[in-house]
């Protein structure tokens, strides 16, 4: 008889239980998945991490502050958040240095932005977005730098350059510009810079909206030589977000990055962060 009675009420137990837990799955869903349908699992239930540069520098990242949203980088993602469903507190931001994130293995982060040029290479052991920004190379230098006037790459062998170390930007001085001195290579764009306004190169090769900053706020003295065209050399640099390889976490960003091209957005967050490059001279790669 007792037996029976704690049997009846296993049962019971059971039953009440399934009845309050039948549409579990679907009440514990991450926003992103509510938001996309899709497996938009993330590292963190409930957070979205994002991570960016350390530190992250204008005009994709205001004061070196993300959590912001100033800075067309910390717009444009905190923008595909709040697609994907994370707002606010859940929202994380952590850093990272920008060859290492782009290293394979697991990560710490779900995407990452800091001006990841899409390239065959890196896709082999990272995975990327759709692309959320394109531009060309350009030339930053100071008056009276062996680069200035230049208007074809053969107008540049001999000039002295710096840039970012696992850039495009150095990659595209040794393999389009091929100048005769070896370019020299910094951690990052910093000290690219500093070496610029101490003299100890001629000119650094950047994307052309941090070519922008730098002339117009960074570096006193210092113009935009020229930019390269978008269809010569590859030059083109195409901008996406950096996840762990086949992180199914993409397809969500991606559908997020649709609609905020086709709703106008990205072009707005262009308009209001990054510099009008309508007058800078384009330098033949022919």
């Amino acid at each position: 008889m007792i037996r029976r009675l704690s049997l009846a009420a296993l049962a019971v137990t059971a039953l009440t239980l399934a009845a309050c837990g039948g549409d579990d799955s679907s009440s514990e869903a991450s926003p992103s998945t509510e938001a996309t349908g899709g497996d938009c699992s993330t590292i963190t239930e409930g957070k979205l991490t994002i991570a960016t540069g350390n530190p992250a520098y204008s005009p994709w990242v205001e004061n070196d502050a993300p959590e912001s949203g100033e800075g067309y980088e910390a717009a444009v993602a905190l923008a595909v958040a709040k697609e994907l469903g994370y707002e606010g507190e859940n929202v994380v931001w952590v850093r990272t240095d920008f060859d290492a994130a782009i290293q394979p293995g697991a990560k710490d982060f779900d995407f990452n932005l800091q001006q990841y040029s899409i390239t065959p290479e890196r896709a082999e052991t990272i995975s990327f977005s759709d692309p959320y920004y394109a531009g060309n190379q350009a030339i930053v230098a100071l008056a009276g730098s062996a680069a200035e006037g230049a208007t074809t790459v053969a107008d540049l062998v001999d000039v002295k350059f710096g840039a970012q170390a696992a850039t495009t930007s150095l990659a595209f001085i040794t393999d389009v510009i091929k100048p005769t001195n070896e370019p020299f290579v910094y951690d990052d764009n910093a000290g690219a810079k500093a070496a610029l306004e101490a003299g100890q190169i001629d000119a650094i090769v950047v994307d052309l909206p941090t070519a922008l900053y730098i002339s117009a706020v960074e570096i006193e003295g210092s113009s935009v030589i020229g930019q390269f065209p978008a269809s010569a050399g590859g030059t083109t640099d195409e901008f996406g977000f950096v996840f762990e390889k086949d992180n199914p976490l993409v397809a969500c960003v991606n559908t997020a990055l649709a609609t905020l091209k086709g709703n106008g957005s990205l072009d707005e967050f262009a308009k209001q962060w990054l510099s009008d490059n309508a007058g800078v001279p384009v330098i033949s790669v022919d």
